[in-house]
């Protein structure tokens, strides 16, 4: 015999249990997406492009260097107000000083490369903006051609990951989950 509670849940139909389906689908479309990002990356990445991902990594531990020593410089083209400095702004520019450093070495020796690229990504999208804004933009070797330039190559890092000539990381498969 059939308890009442049992006789209602089997006449839902379907339907309503559509919208965990879904959410499933998608979080399993997205992560198969991911993957084969990663596996054409890994495929398609030529030896040349780790010396210009270890040139890049080395330009920005530089620029980071250089920010950390003019560090109110940096402060000053961030803060619109010259005069007062907030705590945001501060904490952008070590943020910036920071996530160049430590992103660099990362892509340097292509350890987490793309983690590295997904924190550069950001400040240098900020630095096209404050550049394309300033009014010596157009001059002849404006840092704007140079900024655009390293975010295409992080954009590319980000997809292609960090090829043959990167530190492996051994993983221990052999603790249990």
């Amino acid at each position: 015999m059939i308890q009442a509670g049992e006789q209602a849940h089997s006449l839902l139909p379907n339907k309503y249990t559509f919208i965990p389906d879904l959410s499933h689908h998608l979080k399993s479309c997205y992560m198969n997406l991911l993957q084969r990002i990663e596996y054409w990356g890994d495929r398609h990445h030529p030896k040349w492009a780790d010396i210009i991902r270890i040139a890049l990594g080395l330009f920005l531990c530089y620029k980071g260097m250089d920010f950390l020593n003019n560090m109110s410089d940096l402060i000053g083209i961030i803060s619109p107000n010259k005069y007062q400095d907030s705590i945001w702004y501060i904490l952008a520019g070590h943020y910036t000083v920071f996530a160049h450093i430590a992103g660099g070495i990362f892509l340097a020796l292509g350890v987490l490369t793309r983690m590295a690229c997904l924190i550069q990504i950001p400040i240098l999208l900020g630095a096209v903006f404050f550049l394309s804004t300033n009014e010596e933009m157009l001059r002849p070797y404006s840092e704007l051609f140079l900024t655009i330039l390293v975010l295409l190559l992080l954009i590319y890092f980000l997809i292609a990951g960090n090829g043959p000539w990167a530190v492996k990381i051994k993983e221990d498969k052999s603790k249990p989950e």
